[in-house]
């Protein structure tokens, strides 16, 4: 089960609103989705697969996205993570149809398939590129909002989207949308 919201920052404090993300197809649909939540302050578009990743995208105004999730491999199997994990973000060259996300089999709940193990270090897409189950992406997204890197890579899967809106101050708006 997959949970997004978003946390679009105002004068007032932090806004929070649930979102649909059927329509979103690629990271510039997210980012139009964010910026038409408020085109000149920050927002968050926060993305959370139960207990198996969580993915963090920072939209400040017109400046280019920032994207921190959690686990790599675990969010390349989800139809919302391929979204997140960009060439860029993976370390590969763009247009490498041998790393092509679109070819995974996404959603990991077809029957015969196997589990996954916890004590995997990469899974690796059809085309055989290993993904890692690291953090990717920019670790700094949210230390100007009173979450240090080394807090995010310490947050558990389970309530990280709970313990960076605390951070923010902003709980009680994210549990109001859940």
């Amino acid at each position: 089960m997959y949970f997004a919201a978003l946390l679009a920052r105002t004068e007032d404090g932090w806004e929070a609103s649930d979102t649909e993300l059927d329509d979103v197809e690629t990271l510039s649909d997210l980012t139009d989705l964010a910026r038409e939540a408020s085109d000149e302050d920050t927002v968050l578009v926060l993305i959370e697969q139960e207990d198996a990743w969580f993915g963090v995208v920072r939209v400040d105004g017109e400046e280019d996205p920032r994207i921190y999730v959690s686990d790599a491999a675990a969010a390349s199997r989800s139809s919302y993570g391929e979204i997140l994990l960009t060439d860029e973000l993976l370390g590969r060259e763009p247009g490498d149809d041998d790393a092509d996300l679109d070819s995974l089999d996404l959603d990991g709940t077809e029957d015969g398939e196997p589990e996954s193990s916890d004590d995997e270090e990469e899974d690796e897409n059809e085309a055989g590129d290993a993904v890692s189950h690291s953090p990717v992406g920019d670790r700094d997204i949210l230390a100007d909002l009173g979450v240090s890197e080394k807090e995010l890579l310490a947050l558990d899967e389970g309530d990280a989207l709970s313990t960076i809106a605390d951070a923010l101050g902003a709980a009680e708006v994210l549990e109001t949308v859940r």
